[in-house]
């Protein structure tokens, strides 16, 4: 691993940072890595993986924000994931759920497919995409403290929120959440609105 792979953070340990004390937030993570990762943490009924569905995680976040103005939502998702739909952030930006928070884990690759650079590799800038949609918090986290100052901003300023973190590109034993969309969906729901929702 070159030295300036080796200073990045640690996607898993991000990803427990972040969701420790999540209380009642919604958590919805986008396809691969990300999933893993909200999994690995700890598989919990408030969260949401997405399964085939590239691009979706922000875009389904929102509604869910939207729906339910009351609790913190947040997106966990790659650089890959959000470059394919790279519009929701301008929708985002429109309906500026103040519940809402997205965060990037970005390492620069498309870890499905065989870790090929996307397009933050060449400099594009998904924070300051962010910021140019009218974001009211966009931000670029690169160590461990800039880490901790955005930690209370993901989880409870007013948004919506955005944050990219530069993660190791590194391959990470899997750790699946639950396969069974119906299941995932029935499992959420309850969660969220009670027994009586399934």
């Amino acid at each position: 691993m070159a030295e300036a792979e080796a200073r990045l953070l640690e996607r898993r340990a991000v990803v427990a940072k972040l969701l420790a004390e999540r209380g009642d937030t919604l958590v919805v993570a986008g396809l691969g890595s990300a999933a893993w990762d909200v999994t690995a943490a700890g598989d919990h009924p408030l969260n949401f993986p997405m399964w085939g569905a590239m691009g979706g995680a922000v875009a389904f976040a929102l509604g869910l924000a939207l729906a339910q103005p009351q609790r913190r939502t947040l997106v966990l998702s790659g650089d890959g994931d959000l470059l394919m739909g790279l519009g929701s952030l301008a929708t985002v930006a429109v309906q500026r759920p103040a519940n809402l928070a997205i965060v990037a884990l970005d390492n620069e690759r498309y870890g499905e497919t065989g870790m090929q650079e996307t397009a933050t590799a060449a400099g594009i800038d998904l924070a300051g995409i962010a910021a140019a949609c009218g974001f009211p918090v966009a931000a670029t986290v690169r160590d461990e403290r800039q880490l901790a100052a955005a930690i209370p901003q993901i989880r409870s300023v007013p948004g919506p929120v955005f944050v990219a973190i530069k993660i190791r590109a590194e391959t990470l034993p899997l750790v699946l959440p639950p396969k069974d969309g119906t299941l995932l969906k029935l499992r959420f729901r309850q969660a969220l609105l009670g027994p009586q929702a399934g």
